[in-house]
């Protein structure tokens, strides 16, 4: 049985990629959104959760839309000589569409969270916008922003549906570890689709539970502080 591990280091990869995109993205986004009280919030605010509920089918389709041959990105991008479609980089694209809802929503849950007064607080002695939001929100959101990330990772790692319909399943070059679960499914090489089941179970539960132990860490470090 020839294993072929390119699938693993193209997942990796393209989750790495996609994830700190989604991170830093998430957490602008998910502070604007909570400052913001506009009529339209709730319009905004659902366009940007909606890839969480559409079928990622969807959402590949509406990337494709835009990115391909004749989309409006794809066809400025081709007078340079660029084409996105069917390369890694349409895979990291996917993978930010569907994953972000789960950054976003879960950083704006926890900025909500926050008390008002230590914002309050820190604006009065003088802090700017900026430093308030990297110096006071996100470090006190920081077991939120870290579950979220966590959660935005795992969800990366295992996108399929959009994946396959703009970066397709090219051996060495666009096939993630999903896409290579189901063309093995396909083609009867239930072996191969078994180990691949496999590591992607056990790097996505190791994340969660890295996860799961760091913020108990804190919690535990936080009450020995407190007492």
């Amino acid at each position: 049985m020839n294993f072929d591990f390119s699938p693993a280091w193209i997942s990796i990869k393209v989750t790495l990629t996609a994830t700190t995109i989604n991170f830093f993205l998430g957490i602008s986004v998910a502070w604007l959104m909570t400052n913001y009280k506009g009529k339209w919030r709730g319009l905004i605010d659902g366009i940007l959760t909606l890839p969480l509920v559409l079928p990622p089918t969807v959402a590949g389709f509406a990337i494709l839309l835009l990115i391909g041959k004749n989309g409006p990105i794809g066809n400025f991008l081709s007078i340079f000589g660029v084409n996105i479609i069917f390369s890694w980089y349409a895979a990291v694209i996917a993978a930010i569409v569907v994953a972000f809802p789960l950054m976003y929503k879960t950083t704006m849950g926890a900025f909500e969270q926050i008390d008002p007064n230590i914002l309050s607080a820190a604006r009065t002695l003088g802090a700017s916008e900026r430093k308030v939001f990297w110096r006071v929100a996100v470090p006190v959101a920081r077991p939120g922003i870290a579950a979220a990330t966590a959660l935005t990772f795992a969800r990366c790692l295992g996108e399929f549906g959009a994946t396959l319909m703009v970066a397709g399943s090219i051996p060495g070059k666009t096939e993630t570890i999903p896409v290579a679960i189901y063309f093995a499914t396909q083609s009867g090489e239930m072996k191969i689709a078994l180990i691949w089941v496999m590591i992607i179970f056990a790097i996505s539960l190791t994340v969660l539970v890295i996860n799961n132990y760091w913020e108990s860490y804190k919690k535990n470090q936080q009450r020995g502080l407190g007492g």
